[in-house]
């Protein structure tokens, strides 16, 4: 999709089409989400503050975030397009691979008019433009999708080698500028330098994900179409701050609301985890540790006592500007417990409780006392979003 959220904005309040906008987490938010294509003609992009955006763009409009209403038009867009195809893979809120291997004799057309029905498809699920890129694997037809914003690209599989080799790698899909710089290092700075390297250097190095990142630059990506979701590796909530903050009080509720957000996600998708990474970024850099609960939990008291020993033991009253918290290793709830392990079946109660409530009235109708100087924390989407599974995460 083009600029997604912006567009959805734009399309919603019509006194903005045209105008440049940036799209906040909430009306405080200081980092940009994503910018409509008007703001991004004066260099405003993602990640950049907005103080500096409104610097490069006059006229620049911040807008507050409304992930649901995003993915109320994401998940349009999808059903649209599975009645092109079944094979279908949501890759992200506003992106989705369709392998239309199966549906060739059915279509028996051309690529770019199956290309201009998607377009269309998508169009009339949700009245906003989209870019296709479509091609005889993944990963070059996600680069095709990419030259265009709101158009249409077709390289034929017999050309993708040739069309890819001047292209810089980390242009493409999963290579990294750390993933770049090993390359690099190894005499590959476009695609067509790949093959100059045998397969087993980067496969060394990576491992099967290696061998793929090899092929993807001669436009052989073998990745199929993964239409399940891979269970969670982590599962983690973060919040960005107002630059700065030094407050202890004001560190540990944003702490206490990532924690029962972990919580809550855990629960919901049957999940719990036992080792937890706690996070701070600061102008300074970043702090972080590892700690484990006695035994594997859900519980977001749990989780954040796991915050409260990070502030006390490895923060030094540096100003933060996001905090983090991730379970490294979710797994499904009903295993056998630690034989020592005190079974907490008052909070297992209160959570469910709670849960339910929250499930029927909204998202933190009931909470924590200290979570009611959470007013200015709006929930978030990830770019990574899915419309079921451990990724439908912005309700918690």
């Amino acid at each position: 999709m083009a600029a997604f959220f912006a567009s959805v904005e734009q399309m919603d309040r019509p006194e903005w089409r045209g105008r440049p906008i940036g799209v906040t987490n909430g009306e405080r938010g200081t980092c940009i989400i994503t910018a409509s294509y008007e703001a991004r003609a004066f260099g405003v992009k993602t990640g950049m503050r907005v103080k500096e955006a409104k610097q490069l763009c006059p006229g620049f409009i911040q807008v507050a975030s409304r992930p649901v209403r995003y993915t109320e038009v994401s998940s349009a867009i999808m059903a649209a397009l599975e009645d092109i195809t079944p094979d279908i893979e949501i890759f992200s809120v506003d992106e989705a691979f369709l392998d239309l291997t199966h549906c060739q004799s059915y279509y028996n057309t051309t690529a770019e008019q199956i290309g201009r029905l998607i377009k269309q498809t998508v169009f009339d699920a949700s009245g906003l433009r989209c870019a296709v890129g479509i091609s005889g694997d993944k990963t070059t037809a996600k680069w095709a999708a990419k030259r265009e914003k709101v158009g249409l690209t077709v390289v034929p599989p017999w050309d993708a080698e040739a069309t890819l080799a001047n292209e810089p790698v980390t242009e493409l899909c999963g290579i990294s500028d750390g993933i770049g710089a090993f390359l690099k290092a190894r005499g590959v700075e476009r695609c067509g330098d790949m093959k100059r390297i045998p397969i087993s250097a980067v496969a060394q190095r990576f491992g099967n994900p290696g061998r793929r990142l090899w092929l993807m630059a001669q436009g052989r990506d073998p990745e199929p179409v993964q239409q399940e979701t891979a269970p969670a590796k982590s599962l983690g909530h973060g919040k960005v701050i107002a630059p700065d903050t030094r407050d202890r009080e004001l560190l540990l509720m944003y702490y206490l609301h990532m924690a029962e957000k972990v919580g809550r996600r855990l629960r919901k998708n049957d999940l719990e985890a036992q080792t937890f990474a706690i996070s701070l970024r600061t102008d300074l850099g970043g702090i972080g540790a590892k700690y484990r609960t006695v035994a594997a939990t859900d519980d977001g008291a749990a989780i954040y006592a796991l915050a409260k020993t990070f502030i006390d033991k490895r923060w030094g009253g540096q100003g933060g500007f996001q905090v983090q918290i991730n379970a490294l290793d979710p797994r499904p709830a009903a295993q056998q417990g630690d034989l020592f392990a005190t079974v907490t079946t008052a909070a297992d109660s209160l959570n469910a409780t709670v849960d339910a409530i929250n499930e029927k009235f909204g998202a933190f109708a009931v909470h924590r006392a200290p979570l009611v100087r959470r007013t200015d924390m709006p929930n978030v989407i990830s770019p990574c979003w899915r419309p079921s599974g451990h990724r439908e995460s912005i309700d918690y």
